[in-house]
Order: structure tokens, then sequence, then C-alpha cells
């Protein structure tokens, strides 16, 4: 059965969750649903994700939205098919779930905090917030001297192995590397790069950001 994603491609949730499919070797169909004109905020989608955003998938008779929620159910359901992103073992998925939660917890507030204020707020005449650009970056570089010693000692966040604490990266350092002047916050770090330079480099990822170019 084709997974059906509601959302644009170019937004960083809808990446995340396409790094996913992609990387299980899931099939897959996009319906764009434009977040900068606001057709999220339709009846009809609404009645799919109360809250309006994006993405929402559909599989099936199962419908859910929450992008970490869905690459979690996706990486279970086809545990054997494509990437293995959990884990083999107990202890592995532990860890996997430590850093899921590390990049949603700690991680992605900064980012997403200074890709709005450098990137978007400026699209739609909002004045940036100077302070807090300043202090989102100092906090996401606290975060990223406790990721720079993590990878001193392991390839990758939650071992050995590229998993969903990786994965989930994706969309967000994507935009503070190539999309703002914020990238030294990655590339001064150097375990923090060369983890950045591999994933960022794995073909899924590749072929996302080339979706994206061509739309």
């Amino acid at each position: 059965m084709v997974v059906k994603l509601l959302g644009p491609a170019y937004a960083a949730c809808s990446r995340r969750v396409l790094a996913c499919l992609i990387e299980k070797d899931i099939e897959f169909e996009i319906e764009h649903v434009d977040i900068i004109k606001g057709e999220q905020k339709k009846p009809e989608f609404l009645a799919l994700q109360p809250f309006g955003k994006v993405p929402v998938v559909q599989d099936g008779s199962l419908t859910l939205f929450e992008s970490r929620a869905i690459i979690r159910y996706y990486a279970e359901k086809y545990a054997g098919q494509g990437t293995c992103l959990l884990g083999k073992t107990l202890e592995e998925r532990a860890l996997v779930e430590q850093w899921l939660e590390v990049e949603g917890q700690y991680f992605s507030p900064h980012t997403t905090a200074l890709v709005y204020q450098l990137l978007f707020a400026p699209r739609i005449n909002e004045p940036q917030n100077e302070a807090l650009i300043e202090s989102s970056a100092q906090k996401l570089g606290e975060v990223l001297d406790v990721y720079e010693d993590r990878l001193s000692k392991s390839k990758y966040l939650a071992g050995d192995f590229f998993s969903l604490a990786d994965l989930t990266h994706l969309p967000f350092t994507e935009y503070i590397v190539n999309a703002t002047d914020k990238g030294y916050l990655i590339r001064n770090r150097k375990h923090v790069n060369a983890w950045w330079e591999d994933i960022s480099s794995r073909p899924a990822w590749m072929k996302i950001l080339a979706m994206n170019h061509v739309a």
C-alpha cells in the first residue's frame, strides 16, 4: 500500500518523514499542502490534524501526525526492510530513543528559533529578534558541545550505526549549515562536522534535496 504524505516536500518536518520513508524503501506519494498560504488550516485538513501542522501521513485506515511519531512507526513497522533505524538490540534501541529525545528537547528548540528568525521572519516582513538569535545560538552551541563529546566516542549518536537519532537532525541542521550564518556552530566542532558530513551525504537525503531543488 502506498503511503500518502500531506504537506510540502520543502518543510523541515516533511523532510524528516521523507528521509525515513526513503531509507526504509517505502513507496509513497506527496499531496502538497501549502504552509505559506495557510492551506493546512482548511477544515478538511484540520479533521486530520487538529493542530493544523504538517505533515500528516495516511496509511490505509491509519492517519498519523507529528513527524517523530511517524518515523518511529515506520522504522518499527518495516524493521526488516531497508535501513535498520532502531538498532538490533534492546540496548541499542534505548540509545536511539535517548538521542531522539535529546534532539526533540535540547537541539530542536534552538535550531527552530534560529531558522525562524534568520530565514522566515524576513520573508514575512517580521522584525528579527536579535536577543533571541544570540541566546539561541549560544544555547545551541552548548548542546553541540555535548554532541562533540559523544561523537568523539562513537561514529553516530546512538553508536556505530546510523539510526533515527541521526536522521531526525537532518532538516534543521541543513538549514543551519547551508542557509544561515550560523553554520560555524557545526563546522567548528571536529566530530560534529564529520558526523554531519556523513549523514548529509546519504543517498536518501540527497534525493530529498534534489526533489526540493526541482520543485
